[in-house]
């Protein structure tokens, strides 16, 4: 038995599917697939249901992979612990961010990062949240950055700022005069949200009053992206909120139909969040570090009333 098979089988489960799995461990998949043969002949049992597509691990192989992930973890300590004690840092760091995150956080803060991190080489995906989690659990993300609390099992969860949130109300707009806008008066139906799967969504939502809901409205507008709800917003379809940082990257064009709302102010929490078992403390503390150092010093001060984006 060796490390490179226990490797594999990890990504096999990860992946689901032979071909997926040697890209990932860039082997040929005649190499892969030998190689968990031998470790299978080896052990005397099937790690792998072979017949089922896509391919599944047996209730044995289940274990057998839990166990595998507990040894390689472990091995990835030696070499961590080298890099603490001298305080180098290297190689690889997988980071997951939420789409309504990334565009108005990463620009700002990644200069900071790669002064201080030269060595250490980026993978940054854009990911919703569950995703993340997902791929916290499974060890191929080693942090993410989203909205938090979460509450989730084995997660920890690390404060990076405070995100009070904005409306964007076109001047046509029956609050279009107004210079704030109060809780009581964000109507849900008037609203302009993103897609399910945005924890931003859900936070907008937990705002209002959703019995008022009209589930049959004449035009009902969703979208994945801010850029296209406040184009929908200037034509005359709603107003929509943002978060700060979203709001605070508009062109000076648009800052006349961006109101603050009044308090109790609702805030998001933006955490990088990781696992219990996770190694680069070192590094995920450096990246909190220049997050905070790259946005406004007041998100970092005021919390205002923190809404749960689940």
């Amino acid at each position: 038995m060796t490390t490179v098979q226990l490797h594999y089988i990890v990504e096999l489960d990860n992946h689901r599917h032979f071909a997926r799995a040697a890209e990932a461990c860039h082997v040929t998949q005649p190499t892969l697939s030998m190689q968990v043969h031998k470790l299978e002949e080896e052990l005397g049992v099937l790690v792998f249901d072979r017949s089922k597509q896509p391919v599944t691990p047996t209730e044995i192989g289940k274990r057998i992979i839990e166990q595998a992930r507990v040894v390689l973890h472990e091995m990835g300590r030696i070499e961590q612990i080298t890099q603490e004690a001298m305080g180098h840092y290297e190689g690889e760091f997988y980071l997951g961010v939420i789409p309504t995150v990334a565009p108005y956080l990463l620009h700002r803060v990644l200069p900071r990062i790669r002064k201080i991190l030269p060595q250490v080489r980026f993978v940054i995906e854009e990911l919703q949240t569950d995703t993340i989690i997902e791929r916290l659990r499974k060890d191929q993300l080693d942090a993410g950055i989203l909205a938090t609390p979460l509450d989730e099992r084995g997660i920890i969860e690390m404060p990076l700022y405070f995100e009070p949130f904005m409306a964007f109300i076109p001047e046509n707009h029956r609050l279009g005069k107004e210079k704030f806008i109060t809780n009581s008066e964000l109507d849900i139906n008037d609203l302009l949200l993103l897609n399910e799967g945005h924890c931003f969504r859900n936070s907008v939502l937990n705002l209002c009053d959703q019995s008022t809901l009209r589930e049959e409205k004449p035009v009902r507008l969703e979208s994945g992206n801010f850029d296209t709800l406040i184009r929908l917003a200037q034509q005359g379809y709603g107003m929509t909120l943002l978060p700060y940082l979203t709001a605070l990257d508009l062109p000076e064009s648009l800052s006349s139909m961006i109101k603050p709302i009044a308090e109790p102010r609702p805030t998001r929490e933006i955490s990088v969040v990781y696992s219990r078992t996770q190694l680069k403390i070192g590094v995920i503390e450096k990246i909190a570090a220049a997050v905070r150092a790259s946005v406004p010093e007041k998100l970092i001060e005021e919390r205002h009333q923190v809404i749960a984006p689940v």
